[in-house]
């Protein structure tokens, strides 16, 4: 980093470059986001032409935005004409309209058909995400034919490693590896040393399910295809990696009560971040006042045994705890398939079972504190610890169930997460807590 920026500052351009030229492309996009705009895009320009594309790939949205609108239309062209097509979608679909339109309209026929192509998918498909890169082969190919075919396009595909054969609609029948075809007689068929049982991707496959995928089979690519089985892109591990963060990401916001956000923290503006997090914190807030209702309602129960108030704090956070341990537990589940929902009761009578042993230690953990630092009655204690087992009982059935329920109508599991279980526990435990005491202690 010091370096060039003395270089920079030294105005030494060509030893900058080859500099440059000998560094990591995501290592010299890291260095880039931390110039300033304008040495940011000084440092672009001086890149040699056949790593621009590539270090441009490995930039922020906002720093690519930047260097786009700043080149002139020539320059902008080329760099969309050397991206891969699934890096330069996505870097379109994050670009006003205006700007896309004079991009595309610049870029060369090739690119602009590959674009326009994955931008037909939904948003979130493995149509949207994959590459139209790849090395195709024939049947009836000789493997030097083959070898040859991979030397004249094999440096505008997304890997080599595996080689995709079709018959003459197109249609995937079978893959190659590279190692196969380096090891086979040059003149030994395609069809015959290809391996027939394909796994392969559907265009309109959730994303989601795509990285579980990748997950499963323990591929480093892909195939993607239509209805017909034909073969329209590839989808790469690099892509996938990308794919986990981010549902990784939405889920934590949305466990978190926050409207998931596609920019970085850092990158949010305080009104963007505020409307992200406002909708939730209104509907909890306004569900909360039920709890207060309840508080309400049971007022001569507390004015007769005060101390009761004490505890209600202790009582809610306990349960909003246990159902949020029980609700994440099974998020994570649902969301790599390890649980679906025919396996409701199985987890049920699991987290039944969790919840007496817990509860059972909590309460006498408890009962025990009560009598000997508190100095409350036998009577007082056993109401306290009675409700908290209760509580622990019932937030482990909600905690487990929400998410599952959720799933089934077709909502995102992690809705049901924390901040939603808690106050929907809060309210059952003061409504055990008070029916409890009333009845023990006869009060209210």
């Amino acid at each position: 980093m010091d370096e060039i920026l003395e270089l920079l500052g030294k105005k030494q351009y060509t030893n900058l470059r080859q500099h440059l030229a000998e560094m990591n492309h995501a290592d010299i996009a890291v260095i880039m986001e931390e110039l300033p705009k304008e040495e940011m895009l000084k440092v672009f320009r001086i890149l040699p032409k056949d790593m621009a594309a590539d270090v441009f790939s490995y930039l922020e949205v906002e720093s690519q935005q930047f260097i786009i609108t700043s080149l002139s239309d020539k320059e902008a062209a080329n760099i969309i004409d050397n991206l891969m097509a699934d890096d330069a979608t996505d870097f379109l679909e994050e670009m006003p309209a205006n700007v896309v339109k004079k991009l595309l309209a610049n870029a060369n026929p090739e690119t602009r058909r590959d674009i326009n192509h994955l931008l037909r998918y939904p948003e979130d498909s493995a149509g949207s995400i994959m590459t139209v890169e790849y090395v195709d082969l024939k049947e009836s190919l000789t493997v030097a034919e083959a070898i040859e075919r991979i030397r004249n396009v094999g440096l505008d595909s997304e890997t080599i490693n595996i080689c995709y054969v079709l018959d003459g609609q197109r249609t995937l029948v079978g893959t190659v590896a590279l190692r196969y075809l380096l090891l086979s007689p040059p003149e030994e068929l395609i069809g015959d040393i290809m391996h027939e049982h394909v796994i392969s991707l559907h265009t309109l496959m959730d994303q989601e399910e795509v990285a579980r995928q990748f997950k499963k089979y323990d591929f480093t690519a892909m195939p993607v295809v239509d209805n017909e089985n034909r073969l329209v892109g590839i989808i790469t591990v690099d892509d996938v990696v990308d794919i986990m963060e981010e549902e990784a990401t939405e889920d934590i916001e949305k466990m978190a009560a926050i409207v998931p956000s596609d920019k970085p923290y850092m990158k949010t503006g305080v009104w963007e971040t505020y409307k992200k997090r406002i909708p939730w914190l209104l509907l909890l807030m306004i569900s909360a006042t039920f709890t207060g209702k309840i508080i309400s309602s049971f007022e001569e129960a507390l004015s007769a045994c005060v101390v009761l108030t004490a505890y209600i704090p202790m009582l809610m956070d306990t349960g909003g705890n246990a159902g949020g341990q029980a609700s994440v537990t099974i998020i994570r589940g649902l969301s790599l398939n390890e649980i679906e929902f025919k396996d409701m009761f199985r987890i049920i009578w699991k987290e039944v079972r969790v919840a007496v042993v817990c509860g059972i230690t909590l309460g006498v953990a408890n009962f025990a504190k009560l009598l000997l630092m508190d100095h409350l009655s036998v009577t007082v204690a056993l109401v306290i610890c009675t409700t908290l087992i209760a509580t622990v009982f019932i937030a482990k059935i909600v905690g487990c169930t929400l998410p599952m329920f959720a799933k089934k109508i077709g909502w995102d599991p992690a809705v049901m997460a924390s901040p939603f279980i808690t106050t929907i526990v809060d309210a059952l435990s003061l409504m055990i807590y008070f029916q409890i005491a009333t009845r023990v202690l006869g009060i209210g």
